[in-house]
């Protein structure tokens, strides 16, 4: 197997489509396993979807801490590779998957410990069209911390590939995954044959079955198709040079989206306030946006990689070529999410709920979302280009403060004009770290990257 694709040649438009369609569509499959979660829990009422929606935060909680090993990783593998520095590379894998594997264990050991306080700070109450949200969001989170190790590694893996621009083997073992979780649901939630009837409980024991599944294949495919790491022991070969490379980059973002899961934790206890549909519908509305985030989040792997490969090999004009053209696809797309998100909001909320009252929050939930979608697009694309450079602090300092800045607007404008404040709350702090990033990008590359070696 040739280790890496080479992106420092060819037309930019087809490299940077080849190699973040497999990662856009990997992640619409771990988007797909919270669909398929939300979609057949949905039949069991809104009081079964807030609970695995408050339980959620916390899931994305620990794979931001996971973004740490993940976007190092990342990075750091794209520039050696951009080097033909085959040694680091290897290096690289090793001590990347040891840290991912470090963060995620004592990470989920605290949440099992913590899960009834994490929950109760939610307050949704005991009785929701006679389901209690509140127990069965605590059952649900402490299963599906059984495979957070397993579940937060997996981007570290896929990370492996990204960053030698290999990025359909991470699409096809999630692939595997999801089709395993789309199988189990719907038996285990609702006893369907021999199984037992266990709800929402049932649903976190589909997913973490899977996740073993997936796990297991990245582990078999590391080992086949990397013949140079053959007969290293992953987390027996740690290095302290690597580890701290691997920290000093991945640390920014990490603590970003952290911080933004965090913000976004604190948000959904004043939804609370309105009682438990809102927290569902900010949880189905979501991942209803998924669809712009997850599309601009592959563009954004395939940039870094295809960034990091070519600053690794100075080719720093190619660099901007890349940029741009990113910049003009994701455009589109965030466009055209846009358009979908306001002109078609009732049918894509019913698809997971048929509650009127659900439903009708749910499409001034997503209209407002709209306006910020092509600003969201273009933020996630260009934090891809700086990361991709190694200077993953100015996505950091953008998100981070706009972020923060969420939790006073929401609570100002919720005040005046209700539930509807918290969302423009969201959709406005969108816009800015937009506009804001793009700007800073185009200043940072034109002072520090254009004279050097611009080949």
């Amino acid at each position: 197997m040739k280790y890496k694709i080479d992106l420092t040649t060819g037309n930019i438009a087809l490299k940077l489509t080849k190699v973040s369609l497999p990662i856009m569509f990997t992640s619409f499959i771990q988007m797909a396993y919270q669909l398929t979660d939300m979609f057949w829990v949905g039949r069991l009422g809104s009081g079964a979807v807030a609970a695995i929606g408050s339980a959620g935060f916390f899931g994305w909680l620990g794979m931001s801490i996971a973004f740490m090993a993940k976007i190092g990783t990342e990075v750091c593998i794209a520039q050696a590779a951009g080097r033909n520095d085959q040694e680091s590379v290897k290096n690289y894998m090793i001590n990347g998957l040891g840290l991912a594997v470090l963060l995620t264990s004592i990470y989920a050991s605290l949440i099992f410990i913590f899960a009834p306080s994490l929950i109760n700070f939610f307050n949704l109450g005991t009785d929701v069209n006679s389901y209690n949200p509140t127990s069965n969001a605590i059952s649900y989170l402490r299963i599906i911390s059984f495979g957070m190790v397993l579940t937060f590694t997996h981007p570290t893996f896929s990370a492996i590939y990204n960053g030698l621009g290999k990025t359909k083997l991470p699409f096809y073992i999630m692939s595997t995954g999801l089709l395993c979780n789309m199988v189990l649901d719907p038996l285990l939630i609702f006893g369907i044959g021999p199984f037992p009837k266990m709800g929402v409980q049932g649903a976190a024991i589909a997913t973490v079955i899977a996740q073993i599944l997936v796990t297991t294949q990245f582990v078999l495919s590391i080992k086949k198709n990397f013949d140079f790491i053959k007969g290293v022991k992953c987390f027996f070969n740690i290095s302290k040079e690597y580890y701290l490379k691997i920290m000093k980059i991945g640390f920014p973002p990490s603590i970003q989206s952290a911080l933004f899961a965090i913000i976004a934790i604190l948000i959904a206890r004043i939804i609370s306030q309105w009682g438990p549909i809102p927290i569902a519908v900010q949880r189905i509305g979501s991942q209803i946006e998924a669809l712009a985030w997850m599309t601009a989040g592959g563009f954004s792997t395939a940039l870094s990689a295809f960034v990091g490969q070519n600053y690794g090999a100075g080719l720093n004009k190619r660099v901007w070529e890349g940029y741009l053209t990113a910049f003009s696809i994701m455009s589109g797309i965030g466009i055209f999410v846009s358009l979908l998100l306001y002109i078609f909001p009732e049918f894509l909320f019913s698809i997971f709920v048929k509650e009127a009252d659900t439903i009708h929050q749910g499409i001034v939930y997503l209209k407002i979302l709209a306006y910020s979608q092509l600003f969201m697009c273009i933020e996630i694309m260009t934090q891809g280009a700086f990361n991709g450079l190694g200077k993953s602090m100015p996505p950091s300092i953008v998100g981070i403060t706009f972020n923060i800045l969420r939790i006073p607007t929401a609570i100002i404008l919720s005040g005046i004009i209700g539930l509807n404040g918290i969302w423009w709350s969201i959709s406005g702090s969108s816009i800015f770290k937009g506009v804001i990033l793009v700007i800073w990008f185009v200043l940072f590359y034109q002072k520090k990257v254009a004279k050097y070696k611009n080949n």
